[in-house]
């Protein structure tokens, strides 16, 4: 018999990003716009969840400094279709360490933990936690970011399983001072002890581009294609930044 389980938990669909290793810097605020559609995803209701498909999801994400290694982020999900209207879908919070500059150490390193609820609606999981390192590394132009994503679900269908794996990693090279190519990747492959087969992973490969006109804005656009049948097949996104 084969299950296919739809959890959200602090990004799916909502929050499309690969981290990078550096906070916001001490006394500063970050606040960004996930604007995220999805194409082509899935067109029923499974499992008490709400369909993917021509999906409008906006995050809502502001982030603060408080200092030269720390800084904690809120998350304000929300979700509109044709059918549905539009509906909030949920808060996270994120408090994030990374390594000083200090330390000199050879790449860059950080640890973030997330928490927070989402209606019943939108995941099968209405409480989770995500455990997210962040290890990455400028070349000249080119630029690398790995992140080894621990995922559990706290309360709901999932809440007696363990810790799922979700791996999230970036290559990109700078063209210019201003535009950046790129591919992201966004991958969930079950528990940790025991990889799902195959099919009922998700892989979501996304070409991206970055344009670096200012050090206080962040633009990010991507087209995301998944590759196997549990992923969302087609989804765009975009994220705004700005630093105050």
């Amino acid at each position: 018999m084969l299950v296919i389980t739809f959890r959200l938990f602090a990004q799916d669909n909502y929050e499309i990003q690969v981290y990078g290793s550096e906070t916001v810097p001490v006394g500063k605020t970050m606040v960004e716009l996930h604007s995220n559609f999805t194409v082509d995803g899935r067109k029923q209701v499974e499992n008490g969840v709400l369909p993917t498909d021509h999906a409008f999801h906006e995050t809502l994400e502001i982030t603060h400094g408080f200092t030269p290694w720390f800084e904690t982020g809120f998350y304000l999900f929300s979700s509109a279709r044709s059918g549905d209207g539009w509906q909030w879908v949920g808060d996270h919070i994120r408090p994030r360490i990374r390594v000083p500059d200090e330390w000199h150490w050879p790449v860059g390193i950080s640890l973030s933990a997330e928490i927070g609820y989402q209606q019943r609606k939108f995941s099968e999981d209405t409480w989770s936690v995500e455990i997210r390192p962040i290890i990455d590394k400028q070349w000249g132009r080119w630029y690398a970011s790995f992140n080894p994503t621990l995922e559990k679900s706290l309360k709901g269908l999932n809440s007696a399983a363990g810790f799922e794996f979700a791996p999230n990693a970036k290559v990109s090279y700078d063209l210019t001072k201003v535009v950046g190519v790129g591919v992201e990747y966004y991958g969930s492959l079950g528990p940790v002890t025991r990889f799902d087969s195959g099919g009922d992973q998700e892989h979501l490969i996304m070409p991206a581009i970055d344009l670096n006109f200012s050090p206080d804005w962040e633009l990010n656009f991507g087209l995301g294609v998944g590759v196997t049948h549990s992923t969302d097949h087609l989804i765009l996104k975009m994220i705004v930044g700005r630093r105050f």
